[in-house]
């Protein structure tokens, strides 16, 4: 088993810091879920991972080697897919096309949100927001990457359909770090790691049943 870590990371926006040295591994397959509020950091620590902030500090290791200073479009092309909390689909093209950037053949997408079969020809700016983050979670379905970063997966999604976006996640082959403000109940039964952060720093990490236990 391989994975993808963040070793000692520090982020920095301007003068400030985010991330305050925090390390956390994620298993290649395996589901990992970064927990915390608005500010924990979450969402820098992902966004960290897919390359899209620098380290002020610390590194980051994939299947064994170091790419701390490997850019996000290179990380993307080895098979890195981040689905962002906003602007995740291209607003000005239909959902057909969409889902056409990430491959032509629309099956595995369709099958996982049949909801999305007679909006094909709709603009995807035109889609309400679970709309929108069905469009993306099947944009990151189709591209079949090696590790898959999404922030908040459920954002805007019926209960029915977030159990079941987490049930897809969940049987990816792949490295798959999502991140939330609270542990979802679709997960509270499942294999997965967790790690909570606070106020950038990392103050749980363990398996999903030791936080609800």
């Amino acid at each position: 088993m391989t994975t993808v870590s963040l070793r000692h990371a520090r982020v920095r926006y301007g003068p400030l810091e985010a991330l305050h040295g925090v390390t956390l591994a994620a298993p290649c397959p395996g589901l990992t879920v970064l927990l915390g509020r608005n500010g924990s950091g979450r969402t820098t620590a992902l966004r960290a991972l897919a390359g899209i902030v620098p380290l002020s500090g610390g590194t980051m290791v994939w299947d064994g080697a170091e790419v701390t200073g490997i850019p996000a479009h290179e990380r993307a092309r080895r098979g890195m897919c981040l689905v962002p909390e906003r602007q995740a689909v291209f607003g000005s093209l239909t959902v057909r096309e969409n889902l056409d950037l990430a491959a032509r053949d629309h099956t595995v997408a369709l099958d996982a949100y049949p909801q999305l079969r007679p909006l094909l020809e709709r603009r995807a700016g035109t889609l309400s927001g679970g709309e929108q983050r069905m469009l993306a979670l099947s944009r990151a379905l189709l591209a079949r990457a090696r590790v898959v970063l999404v922030d908040e997966p459920a954002q805007g999604l019926a209960p029915s359909v977030a159990a079941r976006t987490y049930e897809l996640l969940g049987s990816l082959d792949a490295c798959v770090v999502v991140a939330e403000q609270r542990l979802p109940p679709a997960l509270r039964d499942r294999s997965a790691i967790v790690y909570e952060l606070r106020r950038g720093t990392v103050v749980f990490a363990g398996e999903a049943s030791e936080l609800t236990g």
